[in-house]
């Protein structure tokens, strides 16, 4: 088959996605848009063509997952889980190794393989300390654990999903052509089979040869443990400078707002929370006489910078004595009853924290106060204290020129610290927290679990489509309170969606311009004479090699097509080859940049590039093995 100029600019188009890819030049979702934007522009795909892949139900259905798992990780319900399975483990190497990756198994079945990474590595480091064991020795098989775990379930990692959509997009296209669908998509639990021998094989091999490969290493992370909130409260001393103070009838706060007082400028005093007495009535009846009972309740205000001061309204007040004293002197204040603030979940509580915030070379705030920043204003946090690296002196809060090192210890709503995190050039959020979010929520948790295995019941039961069933799990987290919508927002990660989501549109145009049924050609001619055995050593080959160097979800992309048109051309059920496209392409052992859970334990567990080449193309072996022998049994051909 001659090759034509369109085929020629296709595959221009692919070769320098994948070198960008390769070489991490470009953002992985920078390199998508720009496969998108070039289809389009080279005319190759039609502007309808080329952003069908943000509509795909594939995408769709990854994005509500991210949400669900974002509940599960906000409701410290996956920390709750991934700490009782861990109790179990004692201190003994093997079964400590066998634990950990039953554990994450289990977990990255039902949500994302690099959110239960996240959640269980602090857990794995204090565990390889009381143990006295390398975390290097737990780390790898953690990271790989969660690999296999995700290739037991429909919904566990993203090519199981885009295989199986892409067999029921495979029947729509027959029906458009008047004919009858013919292929079955893959339910929640026909990776399982596969899945679970896969797991088992893996916690073998790591027990036994995988143990003596993996490196001893001294991690710095041997001995860190993030700091509680309460043992930051602590070390700042916050309680001791908490005040409680009336406004009385002749005071000039009243009925003036929080940026008119002035307390913060002249005083170095931050209005953290307004008690204000709200009377309420009821009646209550004695026989036959009805009394009207009159009540005061403090409604709990969180003021901003428009906040009215109003008479009789107790201000809780963070500073200095000596501040606190001036202050209450010239405002005319009276100082009432102290209370421990922190017992009243007033420094943590459902919707409001405090955090380290420290300022990086390149921030914007560098050189000016928080006066000239509006720094309340303008983020909706208070800044508690400023602390300066080799300054032991109490600095000016509001007048003090900023500078490269120093540490705000900011208050407020935690979705307001949580976007001081996104400002990465301005701010460096110290410490975990998504982790004291997580703590408060754990009342959430039950309600999570209930929404969790009610999706799955639904999927297991194929009551519903699943891209309907995950929209709707992620709809109820959210109206249920397990995350906020600014939250389900971030928990997605947009940089795979996007990807996704601009690599989808790639199959469609190597399709169109005939390219994947050139190659499926040059596939079968080459390994199709070996028959569909040879066929399917030869994706898992070519996908597990891919998956090295590419995202596992952009290789499922490129070459699930492949295999089902190869699938079509040998006349035989395409399930065995795709299911060994979806395994290989989860396969990503080889690399610390296969995938984010591999890179998620690099610097933790102190590896080197070469550490995961010794461990992992065994592993990927053992995988091969197992393909080439269990899945023609449980998918015939």
């Amino acid at each position: 088959m001659e090759i034509t100029t369109d085929m020629w600019i296709v595959l221009a188009i692919l070769a320098v996605a994948i070198l960008l890819f390769v070489t991490d030049w470009l953002r992985v979702d920078v390199v998508a848009l720009g496969v998108v934007i070039a289809l389009m522009l080279t005319e190759i795909l039609t502007p309808t063509e080329a952003i069908a892949g943000f509509s795909s139900s594939a995408v769709l259905t990854i994005a509500a997952l991210f949400i669900v798992g974002g509940a599960v990780l906000q409701t410290g319900l996956a920390g709750v889980i991934g700490q009782r399975i861990l109790k179990i483990a004692g201190t003994d190497e093997i079964r400590l190794t066998a634990v950990i990756m039953i554990a994450v198994a289990l977990l990255s079945g039902v949500m994302s393989d690099t959110g239960t990474v996240a959640v269980l590595l602090p857990a794995i480091i204090g565990l390889a300390s009381s143990a006295k064991i390398s975390p290097s020795k737990l780390l790898i098989p953690l990271s790989f654990g969660s690999l296999l775990g995700g290739a037991m379930t429909l919904i566990g990692t993203p090519p199981n999903i885009i295989v199986s959509s892409l067999l029921r997009e495979e029947n729509t296209r027959l029906i458009s052509e008047s004919l009858e669908p013919v292929y079955t998509p893959f339910e929640f639990f026909s990776f399982a089979p596969i899945g679970i021998l896969m797991l088992i094989c893996g916690i073998l091999f790591m027990i036994t040869i995988g143990r003596r490969i993996l490196p001893d290493y001294k991690s710095e992370s041997d001995s860190e443990e993030y700091e509680s909130l309460e043992e930051l409260a602590n070390r700042y001393e916050l309680n001791r400078k908490v005040a409680y103070v009336r406004v009385r009838s002749k005071s000039p706060l009243k009925d003036i707002t929080l940026s008119a007082s002035k307390l913060g400028h002249e005083y170095n005093l931050t209005v953290m929370e307004i008690e204000r007495p709200i009377a309420a009535q009821s009646v209550a009846s004695f026989g036959n006489q009805k009394i009207l009972i009159e009540k005061t309740y403090p409604e709990h205000i969180f003021p901003t910078a428009t906040t009215v001061i109003k008479q009789d309204d107790i201000l809780v007040i963070q500073g200095e004595e000596e501040d606190l004293q001036r202050a209450v002197q010239d405002k005319v204040l009276e100082i009432q009853e102290n209370r421990d603030y922190n017992n009243d979940e007033g420094f943590m509580n459902r919707v409001r924290g405090i955090a380290e915030v420290l300022l990086p070379p390149r921030s914007s705030l560098l050189g000016k106060s928080l006066s000239d920043t509006r720094f309340a204003q303008t983020f909706n946090l208070n800044v508690l204290e400023i602390r300066r690296p080799g300054n032991i002196e109490r600095l000016d809060l509001q007048n003090e020129k900023l500078e490269f090192g120093d540490i705000l210890l900011v208050q407020g709503m935690w979705d307001d610290i949580m976007t001081l995190k996104s400002r990465k050039q301005d701010f460096v959020v110290m410490g975990q927290p998504e982790a004291m979010v997580a703590a408060i929520r754990t009342r959430k948790a039950p309600i999570a679990a209930m929404i969790l295995l009610a999706l799955l019941a639904i999927l297991i039961l194929d009551a519903i489509p699943l891209v309907t069933a995950a929209l709707l799990g992620a709809f109820v987290m959210v109206l249920t309170g397990c995350l906020s919508m600014d939250e389900a927002y971030r928990a997605i990660d947009w940089k795979s969606i996007v990807l996704i989501a601009g690599m989808l549109p790639m199959a469609t145009a190597l399709e169109k311009v005939g390219l994947v049924d050139e190659i499926t050609f040059q596939v079968t001619s080459g390994l199709g004479s070996g028959g569909p055995y040879v066929m399917l050593g030869g994706l898992f080959l070519l996908t597990s090699l891919l998956t090295q160097v590419l995202s596992n979800t952009a290789t499922a992309v490129l070459v699930a097509p492949i295999a089902l048109a190869s699938a079509q051309q040998l006349d035989v059920q395409p399930y065995a080859f795709l299911m060994a496209v979806a395994i290989a392409a989860s396969m990503a052992f080889a690399s610390p940049v296969a995938s984010p859970v591999n890179t998620l334990v690099l610097g933790a567990g102190n590896y080197k590039f070469v550490d995961y080449i010794k461990i992992g193309i065994p592993m990927i072996v053992i995988m091969f093995i197992i393909t080439m022998i269990a899945v023609p049994i449980v998918f015939p051909f």
